[in-house]
């Protein structure tokens, strides 16, 4: 245990907090010793060990009651089947956050343990860091199974997550791949893949956009993008061109969203454009930009995303975007890996879930 260390920080206190929740140093109904105690004890301020309790609490493993304290709830027992989660783009995106919260809340159910080491980084070349050595540590405890989702905008991201998913292989660990395969079709991995019907979100953004009256669509998104991307490529490439509008490789863009000589690029007809972002980051960056170059959202053209971010419904103009099933990926993983922890031999199977579009006044022309 780290105690009255200057590098104490919130990252080793929680570490270590936790595992002490976990190796039932602080056994299920504890009470954990107060915030100010704590804090005394690390010699740090309180509110760092605020932060601590609250991520605790998040995960699952303790309860905070005003006037009676934190106690512990985990289950964590010796002899359960124990799942690691390797969900690097909690950093970034709120659909994995959603989605690793509820692999905890599961587990709280007592049928299986999660080990979560982070890797949350906001920044995607931190979270490269940070990833191996998390898969290294899940090996080491010889987990029964590993929920992972690919790295994604960094140039190397292919060879990372083929390193990390053939080590897991090589330790016979079976392995589920949350949202996208680690290649690009045609090719398709050795791995599970859970995720969302990519293809079908595509052609459904796609048709709302032609229904609200444009004629032309082009679709935008970052460099070292998912694979998913490509999918969702497809689905609006084939929509358009069944609704006998043009699309060739001019209405695709993939560009930083706030590189303002390359948004002057696009070809903008007033009244007709409607731009399908990758994901509500970029479209947020890119509603922005539009906005400095002059080109007026609901009036020269629409723009819309996917995922569903909080923030989706509180920009300049409440932006359209498409809903994942968050809870449903989790909670069928789940389901999955318990299979393939006992034994049931089968080839690798894709899970494509459907989504929902949720319209807002971002797709509608005034």
């Amino acid at each position: 245990m780290l105690v009255n260390d200057s590098k104490n920080n919130y990252n080793s206190i929680y570490k270590d907090v936790k595992t002490r929740i976990i190796e039932n140093d602080y056994p299920s109904g504890t009470l954990l010793p107060t915030e100010s105690m704590l804090a005394s004890e690390y010699a740090v301020s309180r509110p760092t060990i605020a932060k601590v309790y609250n991520q605790l609490q998040k995960e699952g493993l303790i309860k905070k009651t005003k006037g009676l304290g934190s106690v512990v709830l985990n289950h964590y027992t010796p002899g359960n089947i124990t799942f690691g989660l390797l969900l690097p783009g909690a950093g970034e995106s709120e659909i994995f956050s959603i989605i690793n919260d509820q692999f905890l809340k599961q587990s709280e159910s007592g049928k299986f343990n999660c080990l979560w080491e982070g890797a949350t980084a906001s920044d995607a070349e931190i979270r490269q860091t940070l990833i191996d050595s998390c898969c290294n540590n899940y090996i080491d405890k010889r987990v029964d199974g590993i929920f992972f989702a690919p790295i994604e905008r960094v140039n190397n991201s292919a060879d990372i997550n083929l390193h990390i998913c053939n080590k897991i292989k090589e330790a016979n660990i079976p392995l589920i791949l949350i949202d996208r395969d680690i290649k690009k079709l045609p090719e398709r991995s050795d791995f599970d893949v859970i995720g969302l019907d990519n293809f079908s979100a595509g052609c459904i953004m796609a048709q709302h956009l032609i229904d609200a009256g444009c004629e032309v669509i082009y679709f935008f998104y970052r460099p070292d993008s998912a694979t998913s991307v490509n999918m969702r490529l497809s689905g609006i490439r084939e929509t358009v061109i069944n609704n006998k509008l043009p699309f060739t490789e001019d209405h695709v863009y993939c560009a930083d969203p706030s590189n303002l000589k390359q948004i002057q690029q696009i070809k903008v007809y007033s009244g007709k454009t409607g731009i399908i972002c990758a994901n509500d980051a970029t479209a947020a960056i890119l509603m922005s930009s539009l906005d400095a170059v002059n080109l007026k959202i609901r009036s020269d053209l629409l723009i819309c995303g996917y995922d569903d971010m909080k923030y989706s419904s509180h920009l300049k103009y409440a932006l359209t975007s498409f809903r994942q099933p968050c809870e449903e990926i989790a909670n069928i993983s789940i389901e999955l890996m318990m299979l393939r922890v006992k034994k049931h031999l089968f080839s690798p199977v894709t899970i494509q879930l459907k989504g929902e579009i949720v319209p807002r006044e971002s797709s509608v022309f005034i």
